[in-house]
């Protein structure tokens, strides 16, 4: 072990002789972007970068940054400049003259400042290095630098660490770890002071000194390939860890050679706040749950959303949005406090009549979980392959999100209606709840549509299919299946019954509940939460006890969670019951 520590201390050693200092009293400015401070081959210089109106003190290579003073948190306008004081300091200064980042090493012998070929840049007193850019990494992980369980990488909100078990670690916050990675239990190496490196040849490794070699952690898929080039690890602002490789030479663009996460919508908080991610073909995009809240900035979706109406300010219409295949993103510790055995019902409506609740998860994938969210930060994430249902808070209507086929050009292969039949559909209905008695549809088709070409047979199967759809008792309202042969004309439509539209008002569990039986059929939401009837408000205050109160807390850490998931879903037979005849097709 000894002989190699050497080779690895010889080879760093050659790497720093090939530099030139740079004397004290030295000064880069944000106005002059071609000054620098190269290293002694030119790989690598220090110098300030433009990001947008932004400008940053960085290491650079190939004009990509690799170090930045301050991190995320120096940039600085064009007026700044980057000081190498005559006492040893090295400090990045706004245009008002403040200090926005500095070194810390005034006092301290400080000589000179260097950077060498492997991108290392130092402070020198007599007796060697005070300060370097390898022991303060900011985003970045350079070739043979030493990353140890006393640093991390940090980019936003997102960090990463090495632990001393040798696991490497990503959170948010400080608070949420959503990936974690160890060595290979065939391994079985206790670490005592581990040291994560990436090799020149695009291999991740842990050493130790209980290790006999390193332990490799990740490949780059052009591992061992090609000559003359630069890989680095990097913490993206988007909390993903990447590999990178670059032809010295080819400009400031990398290729991607390995993540951490494969699916960058796992990456907690990737959309902010009540964000929802989703795969536009194969890039992530993020969106909003619905049409009751809006982007927090319109110019960057990444930001978040915000409600249109905030839970407090609606008392009384509170419902629950239903967001088909979708999850709400939860890692330990939020589990201990979050995760029950209830079903598909009771985790919404659980959620809807707690006052702490916000949004709930329930997993369709044999578990019998349900996950519910507290007001703190939700992180959501969509996708045809998630077998689980989320339920959101909202304030009352549901305005869900239009869908793909309404945001086309009409060239699809969708029902057969031109755009001015729809319009006369979302008109009229509400005045054939009143006027229409088995016939005069012409009489009350807007004036206006006289003179365009209009087929009154397709209004009417329109019209007809409407008042189907917006039955009160769920057995009389077609399944889609048959709405699309209905109002294509393949099979004939028999004079509907005339709906009642009733309203009721309920309070459940504290919180008043606003229920329409008129519900739009063609909508994917949810609707308001059922009123119950005197029996299943009984029931409902039992589960929500139980959602709420220790005995669930119990019931969750129990060896047998299948028997705590039949007691519930018998407590709760009939609120499923009274749920049921509420459901919309």
């Amino acid at each position: 072990m000894k002989p190699l520590l050497s080779i690895v201390f010889l080879f760093s050693l050659f790497f720093i002789v090939r530099s030139q200092n740079i004397p004290l009293g030295s000064t880069l400015s944000a106005s002059n972007l071609n000054q620098s401070w190269p290293s002694p081959n030119n790989t690598f210089a220090v110098g300030f970068i433009a990001d947008g109106s932004a400008y940053f003190a960085a290491v650079t290579y190939n004009g990509f940054p690799v170090w930045k003073a301050g991190g995320d948190s120096g940039a600085v306008k064009s007026s700044a400049s980057f000081q190498f004081l005559s006492n040893g300091n090295l400090r990045l200064i706004n245009s008002s003259g403040a200090v926005v980042w500095q070194s810390n090493t005034a006092g301290r012998g400080v000589s000179s400042a260097a950077l060498d070929d492997t991108g290392n840049f130092v402070l020198r007193n007599s007796t060697g290095v005070v300060w370097s850019t390898f022991d303060n990494p900011t985003d970045t992980l350079l070739p043979n630098q030493n990353f140890t369980s006393s640093k991390k990488l940090v980019s936003g909100l997102y960090s990463f660490r090495l632990l001393n078990s040798g696991n490497l670690t990503l959170q948010w916050n400080d608070s949420i770890e959503y990936w974690n990675s160890g060595v290979n239990s065939s391994t079985n190496i206790n670490f005592t002071s581990p040291i994560l490196r990436l090799q020149p040849i695009g291999l991740l490794s842990v050493t130790d000194l209980s290790s006999s070699a390193p332990v490799i952690m990740a490949y780059g898929s052009d591992y061992a390939e090609g000559t003359d080039i630069l890989r680095f690890l990097k913490l993206d602002s988007d909390g993903n860890l990447r590999i990178y490789s670059s032809p010295k030479g080819s400009g400031p663009i990398p290729t991607e050679r390995w993540a951490a996460v494969s699916d960058q919508c796992q990456v907690f908080g990737y959309c902010g706040d009540l964000g929802i991610c989703s795969y536009n073909d194969t890039s992530p995009i993020c969106g909003c749950p619905s049409e009751n809240f809006v982007p927090i900035d319109p110019n960057d979706s990444r930001k978040g959303c915000k409600r249109m109406v905030e839970i407090q300010n609606c008392p009384g219409s509170a419902t629950m949005l239903q967001l088909d295949h979708a999850m709400f993103l939860t890692y330990p510790p939020e589990l201990v406090s979050q995760v029950f055995f209830v079903g598909i019902s009771a985790c919404r409506l659980n959620c809807l009549v707690s006052g702490s609740c916000i949004a709930s998860t329930s997993l369709s994938d044999g578990t019998g979980l349900c996950y519910l969210k507290v007001p703190e930060f939700i992180s959501g994430y969509q996708s045809p392959a998630l077998p689980s249902i989320s339920y959101l808070k909202v304030c009352g209507p549901i305005v869900p999100n239009p869908s793909a086929s309404s945001l086309g050009n009409g060239k699809g292969n969708g029902w057969k209606l031109h755009a001015w039949i729809v319009a006369v559909v979302v008109i009229v209905t509400i005045l054939c709840l009143v006027t229409l008695e088995g016939g005069n549809v012409k009489g009350i088709v807007d004036k206006r549509l006289v003179d365009h070409e209009m087929d009154m047979e397709q209004v009417i199967r329109a019209i007809q299919v409407s008042f189907w759809c917006i039955q009160e008792q769920p057995s009389q309202r077609p399944m889609m299946g048959k709405v699309v042969q209905m109002l294509e004309g393949i099979t004939e439509i028999e004079k509907p019954p005339a709906p009642k539209a009733v309203v009721e008002t309920s309070s459940v569990g504290g919180t008043s509940v606003n229920v329409s039986s008129t519900v739009s059929a063609f909508s994917n939401f949810a609707a308001s939460a059922p009123a119950p009837s005197s029996s299943s408000s009984l029931q409902t205050q039992r589960i929500s006890s139980f959602v709420s109160g220790k005995n669930l807390e119990k019931a969750s850490s129990i060896s047998s969670p299948h028997v705590s998931g039949r007691n519930m879903e018998r407590a709760s037979s009939s609120l499923l019951r009274s749920e049921r005849d509420y459901h919309t097709l």
